[in-house]
């Protein structure tokens, strides 16, 4: 962790508003992609050496963009690793949310600057009396792609709370690895959303893409990048999650940190497991924000009654925003089910058909449920004093109705801010 002489200072202070680089991507809708190798990669654990590894074989080009950096064992390890490779001439461009990371000091982003790697800041802003103000609209991703051939995608941070050892408030997470076709899109799309050029994504590829999906069969392998953004993609990932619930057959299985999704996702998830799909939810039982245990808990009564089955995850706090419908569609990402995610936030996930993969990632979850997780039922589910009910009456309809109220403030565009040396020259 940072060191007490070592200056604190926030993003903003290193940054100037010249120059403004903004992300390029408008309409692009990537398809299905086949004949591709993912591999699930549950916590720092798994996370970390294969995607540190990736970074130290790089020969030409990393991409990273993430929401979290800390100065700990983790996020110091990715320095020293990004450091060597740009100084053995990989071309690097490291994306950082302005609040997330919005505690790094000047010494650690000016190592990386003065190393060559090209440094940016997704809206960096100024506190208001000691209070970061930057709160929505956050760039959430987590990706990187390592010269174009092998991509990580996912809900971990670069940060020691998805160890282990970090102790009780370790967090419990996913990513993906993906090799393969499917990697040039994700590549395609970090580049745009990084502000460097990359190939136009013509109609008629779009077109082809879209017969491409079309086609897919239950072939394994089958791996398609879907995003949300603030301009025409404001709603992709909510709805693929209400498509593939709606077609549900036999199972259907979420894990998801924050869950508050809108009221059409929870009629789709209700009329499920109505129609005697097996439909089951993981929820955090040990959540970082109260209201997120209270907004979740708005919604039991009306999903245990239709015959959900709800668990809380109580050993340590749920960070994963992963799920899967009967035995071949998968998903990974950064979205939570929630009004931030679906609504405000930057996000990314990958769509998966694979049985193999599909059935690791039930395994794993049935595992986590089935001893780690505390069931709720209908008589055991949050009632309260009358204050508490009227509180959660009011806090679910707020939030019901959140995204419409954000929907009518313009139209947020991104802003990525150059990392600016103190001395004032950019280094990157």
């Amino acid at each position: 962790m940072t060191g007490p002489l070592m200056e604190k200072t926030t993003i903003e202070q290193v940054s100037t508003p010249p120059p403004v680089r903004e992300p390029v991507v408008v309409g692009v809708e990537y398809g299905w992609h086949g004949n591709n190798r993912v591999e699930l990669l549950e916590n720092g654990e798994e996370y970390f050496p294969r995607v540190f590894e990736a970074l130290r074989q790089a020969q030409s080009e990393i991409l990273l963009e993430t929401f979290i950096v800390f100065e700990d064992k983790v996020g110091n390890e990715l320095q020293k690793i990004l450091i060597e490779a740009a100084q053995r001439g990989v071309r690097i461009t490291v994306s950082l949310d302005g609040f997330g990371c919005g505690e790094l000091s000047t010494e650690f982003l000016a190592a990386l600057s003065n190393a060559g790697v090209r440094l940016q800041i997704f809206d960096p802003a100024p506190r208001h009396f000691g209070i970061r103000t930057n709160w929505f609209r956050r760039l959430h991703r987590k990706i990187v792609v390592v010269d174009g051939t092998i991509a990580f995608l996912g809900g971990i941070n670069f940060s020691a709370d998805h160890l282990a050892d970090f102790g009780p408030e370790a967090k419990q997470d996913y990513s993906v690895e993906v090799q393969g076709p499917a990697v040039a899109d994700i590549h395609h799309f970090a580049l745009l959303q990084s502000g460097r050029p990359a190939r136009a994504k013509y109609w008629w590829r779009r077109r082809r893409q879209r017969r491409a999906e079309l086609a897919v069969s239950d072939h394994d392998g089958q791996v398609r990048l879907v995003y949300r953004d603030n301009g025409e993609h404001p709603g992709d990932i909510e709805e693929e999650y209400l498509q593939v619930v709606r077609n549900a057959r036999h199972r259907v299985v979420i894990a998801n940190a924050y869950f508050f999704p809108g009221y059409r996702l929870l009629r789709e998830i209700r009329n499920a497991a109505r129609r005697g799909v097996e439909v089951r939810l993981i929820l955090q039982g040990q959540p970082d924000l109260r209201v997120a245990r209270l907004a979740a808990r708005m919604t039991y009564d009306y999903l245990l009654r239709a015959g959900v089955a709800i668990y809380e995850y109580c050993d340590r706090p749920l960070h994963g925003k992963v799920a899967l419908v009967d035995e071949d569609w998968s998903t990974v990402g950064s979205s939570n089910l929630d009004p931030l995610s679906l609504s405000l936030n930057l996000e990314a996930n990958v769509l998966i058909r694979d049985r193999a993969f599909n059935r690791d990632l039930f395994e794993r979850l049935d595992e986590l449920s089935s001893n780690h997780c505390k069931v709720m039922s209908t008589d055991k589910a949050p009632r309260g004093r009358i204050w508490h009910m009227t509180i959660g009456f009011l806090v679910f309809h707020v939030l019901r109705h959140f995204p419409a109220w954000a929907g009518w403030l313009p139209a947020h565009k991104p802003r990525l801010k150059p990392f600016i040396h103190p001395t004032g020259s950019d280094k990157a």
